[in-house]
């Protein structure tokens, strides 16, 4: 039985594109936003600003 499209999905905020959850997000999916780390170092600086 294969269940990978079972798996919970997000829309990354910067590409805009779907990707799906991975074990190495267990802990703080509900945290993750970005689909990759090319994506978080491309994050608006926006975003980065309110987080200091």
């Amino acid at each position: 039985m294969h269940r990978k499209p079972f798996l919970p999905t997000k829309t990354c905020l910067v590409c805009g594109r779907p990707f799906a959850w991975r074990r190495k997000w267990a802990r703080d999916w509900e945290r993750v936003v970005y689909c990759s780390e090319r994506c978080r170092r491309q994050r608006p600086a926006a975003r980065k600003e309110s987080d200091a």
